[in-house]
Formats: C-alpha cells, structure tokens, sequence
C-alpha cells in the first residue's frame, strides 16, 4: 500500500470514528435531553442539549457518508491493485498447478478479501475501539463502577468473542475457498464440454458431480452460517446483560433518572459498531484462507529465469541457430551463458544418429525423457523450415524454448549472436511468435479480437491481415462490430484458425512462429489453409510446426523430430527419396488422398 492509500484509509478510519462518536453524542444528548425535559426545567437549561442533539445527528450522516466514500475508495483501489499484481505473477510461465477455474475462482472471489479486509475488519474494529473507549468514558464521569461493567461487556463482546468466532470459522474457511473453486471446475466442465459430454454420453454423471460439489460447498457453507448466527446471538447476549448490569449498579448506587438513562442508552448504543466484530473475526477467517491462495500464486516459481540485465534487442534481418537444444517436461533451471557441446549435424536426406549415451542431450537417469534433445537447427532471414514428426516428438516445446516458456536444460539459442537466456523474454516473444496450439478468442468484437495483435491499427492494416489469411470475404459479410462467442464458439474451425493466424500476421514479427495451423480441420479446409499459408509466409521467416505434408515443397527445409530428436532433414524431394519417417507418412497422405 503506497503512501496516498495509506493517508486515504487513515481519513477513513477518522471519519467512521467520527460517525460512531456522532452517533454515541447523539444518544447521550437525547437521553439526557429527554428524562430532563420530563422534570420540565426552563427551555434555556435545555438549550445546548437541543442543539448538541441536532449537531450530533448531522454530523453523523455527513461522517458516515465520508467514510463509506473514502473507506470503500481505498478497498475498491486496493482490490483493483492486488488483482494487477495477480496478473503480473502469471505473466511469467509457470508449471500449471491450478486449473482455469481455480485461478478464475482465485481472481474473482479471493481478491475481494482484500477489500473485506478493510471494509469489514480493519475500519469496524478502529471505529469500535474509539467509540467503545468514548463510552468508557461517559461511564467515568457519570458513574465510575458502570465503566468496569461496560468495559468488561464491551472487551468480551469485541475481543474474545471475535476470537471465538474466528478460530471456529477457520476450520471451515480453509476448505470452502477449494470447494468453491472445485465447484467452478465443475460447472466450467459442464458449459464448455457440454458437446463432448453429451457426445460420449457422459453428461449425467458429470452433472452430478457438478451437484455433488454443490453440495459439498453447501453443507461448509451452512457450517459456517451457524458460526455467524452463535456469534451474532452471543453478542446481543452479552450487550443486554451489560446494559442491565449497569442499569441495576446505577439504581442501586442511587443515580439520578438522568443519569441512569444516559449511562443505559450510551452503554447500549456504545455496542453498535462492536456487535460486528464478531462476524469480522469469521470473515477474517475465510480472508486469511484466501490471501493464503493469492500469495500461492504470486509465489510461484517461474520456469524461466529472467536475466538481471538483459541484453539489447537485437535488430535488422535476424538468424536464429538452435545448438544441441536440451528441453525436459519438467526442466530444472539451467545455468545462464552455459553450452553443451554442438550435436552431430545429418546430411540431407540421412537418418540421424542418435547421441552416445551420457553426452549431451541425452536424457539424465534422475530427469526423465527430455522432450527435446540435442536438437539443432539454423533458420536465416527469410528462410521458411518446417517441422514435422509424431505427436509427442518435441514439435511444440521447441516453439515454447524458442518463444521462451520453457527453460532449456543445456544447449541453446542464439539471435544474431545474443543467447536468449540473456535476452529478457518479453523482448524475446517480440521477435518469435505467431500462431500456437488453441487460439483464444475473446467474446468480443472481431476488430478488438484482430486488435490484440495491433492495438494501435488502423482499419488498412487490419483488412491487409485478413486478406492475408484469406479471411476478406467472410469478414466483410459478418462485419467488423460483430461480436464473436467466447473461446470463438460462433465461429467454425476454420475460421478460427484463419482469424488467429491473421492476429499472428498483424503483429507480424521478425520470426514468425506456426504451430499446427490446420489441426482439427476437415480435408479441404486444411488443404486450402495451408496452401494459403504458404503462400502469405513467402520471404518470410517461418518456422512452420505441422503433420500435413502437402505444400511442403515449397519450403526451404524439412527437419523430423521424433522422440525429440532430429532424425532427418532436407528438402521435400530429399526426404521422399529416403527411406524413413517421413517417406512413410507421404506415402501414407497420399493414399488417404484417393
């Protein structure tokens, strides 16, 4: 919290101080007021208590009202800033340890603990404490022994009891924020998967797994309501026995009516800002659970290591060179500026030979089987290579190192000569990056979805894109404002992919990055989405990741990966002409072509 939040939230505390003192002058000057009145003493001897009345009742609206605005001013601004740092901690890739609606579950409901921390913990018990130590005092003056009774009431009512409360809540609040969270996971399954589910049949008991975790957060939740109601009913307890008390000690001291119904009316009121106390000690509860799962996330350890003083970025035509690139599923830090010894290139067209067990870039006995090993690679400016092999050959991650999501194990990648390692990644991810796996498409306008590549083009450059990526018709028949479903839901696959890959064009960067562009396409619309590919990347420089062979004639190079290891590479021609993977698998496109 900086230092102008800090002098906002202290206004806050001395405006609802100010209101509770209103409120309890109020009190004490209409009671006075009143039983004097009653003895029917000269108008002038009721004088200042009339005006002390109407001071104090509009005072209190106008301190109340200051201190609503500034209070929830600083909460509102405070809540707002630990979401920003909650996007700022995930914007370093992490190992995935919670799922979207975790983290949704996270952003949304945790997060607001922040602003209950301050609105109903922080600001009551500031508020209570002045107008509980006020009574006190009024209870000194008029009657010394009724001050101990108040402060006892007032101690157990506004202390112990919120201690109670939250001890007993706690129990509960630690399990109802990763229930609430499971039940989002629930209900995300069942509005997204709904076709699949449905589909396989399996929609039913995913319902009532959804219900049963319903349930589940129901049942904390009635827990915790009667947490809330004990505490409640305690607290009126302990204020009417207190009030009484008084109320007898004053009678049987031999107190005036005056100063018997002020010393009853202020000790009763005095417990109006206390009797929350106990419901923001169970609140507390459930707002440490949360803070506890905002600092989990902010907290992570991220994959990749930042470099404490990154390097220029390097510019004019680049050429990017992988050397013997180690990569695991789980990567342990690599040290910075550290390289394994080059790989053994293949000639065109050859099987490569795998690495001698215990040199570099083969899998470590502790680490597991690395998903990229020892693999090398040169892509020069305007040089087009396409990466092909089986699910689960390393296709992706090599994009991920290249765009610096992962940390490398040894090897590396150099840029004009810069490691990447010593580059900082969001400088690395402006000059690689394109089209990855699932493109997100917002529920938004299609020019604003166009537009998170480019906020600042102008309505020539976004028609250029999408005509590059063959999308021009389409467009102009749907139209620039229409809005389009979330995660592209009204939009075919198609469609999808060509939108996605016109953001990717947009952006346009040095390097540019494609990975699986026709995946999950029928035959002809991937057909026609590669070949329209190939030709807008033309003088580009691409690294194309893809299973589709057709098309890839025109590209420079063609290197295989299986197993996370380059086991051919060449051109087209070269590698249909050579027994292996890749011959098989046009062999096996071409049947299927028929």
């Amino acid at each position: 919290m900086n230092r102008r939040m800090g002098t906002r939230l202290l206004w806050a505390v001395l405006a609802g101080a100010a209101a509770d003192l209103a409120g309890l002058g109020l009190i004490a000057a209409a009671a006075w007021l009143i039983t004097r009145a009653a003895e029917q003493p000269p108008l002038a001897a009721l004088s200042v208590a009339i005006v002390a009345t109407r001071a104090f009742a509009t005072s209190k609206g106008v301190f109340r009202y200051a201190e609503r605005l500034t209070g929830h001013d600083v909460a509102l601004r405070a809540q707002a800033g630990t979401r920003e740092r909650l996007y700022q901690a995930l914007i370093p890739p992490q190992q995935p340890r919670h799922g979207g609606a975790d983290l949704l579950s996270r952003m949304v409901d945790d997060t607001e603990a922040v602003q209950d921390l301050l609105v109903r913990c922080l600001l009551p018990a500031a508020a209570a404490a002045v107008a509980g130590l006020a009574a006190v005092v009024i209870g000194l003056t008029v009657l010394p022994v009724t001050a101990l009774v108040l402060t006892a009431g007032l101690v157990l009512a506004g202390v112990l009891l919120p201690a109670g409360t939250a001890a007993a809540a706690r129990r509960w609040s630690a399990r109802i924020a990763p229930a609430r969270a499971a039940l989002a996971a629930r209900v995300a399954d069942l509005v997204h998967g709904s076709a699949d589910l449905a589909a396989y049949g399996a929609d039913d008991e995913a319902l009532a797994k959804a219900l049963a975790a319903d349930e589940a957060l129901a049942a904390l939740e009635r827990r915790q309501a009667r947490v809330h109601a004990a505490a409640l009913a305690g607290g009126t307890l302990v204020q009417g026995l207190t009030v009484a008390a008084i109320v007898l000690l004053a009678q049987s001291a031999g107190a005036s009516s005056v100063g018997t119904a002020v010393l009853a009316l202020t000790s009763l009121v005095a417990f109006e800002p206390v009797l929350p106390l106990a419901a923001a000690g169970e609140r507390l509860a459930g707002i440490t659970a949360a803070l506890r799962r905002l600092r989990e996330v902010r907290s992570a350890t991220p994959v990749i290591a930042e470099p404490a003083a990154p390097a220029p970025v390097p510019s004019g035509p680049l050429t990017v060179e992988i050397d013997n690139l180690v990569v695991r599923h789980s990567p342990r830090p690599a040290a910075a500026g550290t390289f394994a010894t080059p790989g053994t290139s293949t000639a065109p067209g050859t099987q490569a030979t795998p690495a001698a067990e215990g040199t570099p870039g083969t899998p470590a006995q502790d680490g597991g089987r690395a998903a990229v090993d020892g693999v090398s690679l040169r892509l020069g400016p305007g040089q087009r290579v396409a990466i092909v092999g089986p699910s689960g050959a390393g296709k992706s991650t090599l994009l991920a190192a290249l765009m610096r999501l992962v940390e490398p194990e040894s090897g590396g990648i150099r840029v004009n000569g810069v490691d990447l390692r010593d580059l900082a990644a969001d400088d690395v991810r402006t000059l690689m990056t394109g089209l990855t796996q699932d493109p997100y498409i917002f529920r938004a306008s299609l020019r604003d979805n166009l537009r998170l590549a480019g906020p600042e083009a102008d309505d020539e450059a976004l028609r250029k894109a999408v005509h590059d990526a063959r999308l021009g018709g389409w467009v102009e028949r749907t139209g620039w404002d229409a809005e389009l479903g979330e995660d592209g839901k009204t939009v075919s696959g198609g469609q999808l992919q060509r939108l996605a890959l016109a953001r990717a064009l947009l952006y346009d960067p040095p390097v540019l990055l494609l990975d699986e562009p026709a995946e999950a396409l029928d035959e002809e619309t991937a057909d026609r989405l590669m070949a329209d590919l190939l030709d807008v990347t033309r003088d580009r420089t691409t690294l194309l990741v893809t299973h589709r062979l057709k098309g890839l004639e025109t590209v420079d190079e063609i290197v295989v990966l299986d197993e996370g290891r380059v086991v051919q590479r060449g051109t087209h021609d070269e590698l249909v002409a050579a027994a292996g993977y890749y011959r098989d698998l046009w062999e096996s496109e071409v049947l299927t072509r028929r």
